[in-house]
């Protein structure tokens, strides 16, 4: 069967379940969305959705440098210490940090892309196609606006360690709260490059 990006997308709003987990829940299934929610509830997938808006006062400052030229600090938060000083945690927060020296993001989520920038985007977007008509124009724009939170916003690229599952750091993070039982978020980071300025987020 033809698994659409649709199908992948409604159960991961659903379950709270990472991208690739909702993918072979699916396949498991055989296109049946109450039975792959099953399949992802048996799996402890589907329990990532009931951690989110819990407190998350403990955690870690994760951190990797490349080549002495390029360094990251980021905070990732979890709800307790015992979760903090696990193995798993702390890779996470390495990889976020490692994910983050070689990407560059500018945000940590389309949240927190102010909303003069998102109409400054969509202005440029609409410009660039405006002799097509106006119901392509906007969805054009759309388009590229959720371009542009893929390529600058942290949550919503694609992991580095995992270009070809396309697995991104919010489903990694969602992949781990799922199997630590806590709420994990990522709080602030710093990228400092040897010649250019830092940035705090």
């Amino acid at each position: 069967m033809t698994i659409s990006a649709e199908m992948v997308k409604k159960l991961r709003e659903k379950t709270g379940a990472g991208l690739m987990n909702c993918k072979r829940a699916i396949e498991d299934s055989g296109g049946n969305t109450e039975k792959a929610i099953d399949i992802l509830r048996q799996r402890g997938f589907a329990t990532a959705v009931k951690k989110v808006g819990r407190i998350t006062a403990e955690g870690m400052i994760g951190s990797y440098i490349h080549m002495d030229k390029i360094g990251v600090l980021v905070e990732v938060n979890c709800e307790t210490d015992f979760v903090a000083r696990t193995d798993d945690f702390k890779c996470l927060a390495r990889d976020i940090a490692m994910h983050i020296a070689a990407t560059n993001p500018r945000y940590i989520s389309s949240e927190d892309v102010s909303q003069e920038t998102v109409t400054r985007e969509k202005d440029i977007y609409r410009a660039q196609v405006a002799d097509k008509p106006p119901q392509i124009i906007e969805k054009i724009a759309e388009g590229k606006l959720e371009k542009f939170f893929a390529d600058t916003c942290l949550l919503e690229q694609i992991f580095i360690k995992d270009q070809e599952q396309k697995l991104k750091i919010k489903d990694l993070i969602a992949e781990k709260v799922a199997k630590l039982g806590e709420n994990i978020v990522v709080n602030k980071f710093v990228r400092f490059q040897v010649g250019e300025k830092g940035e705090n987020v």
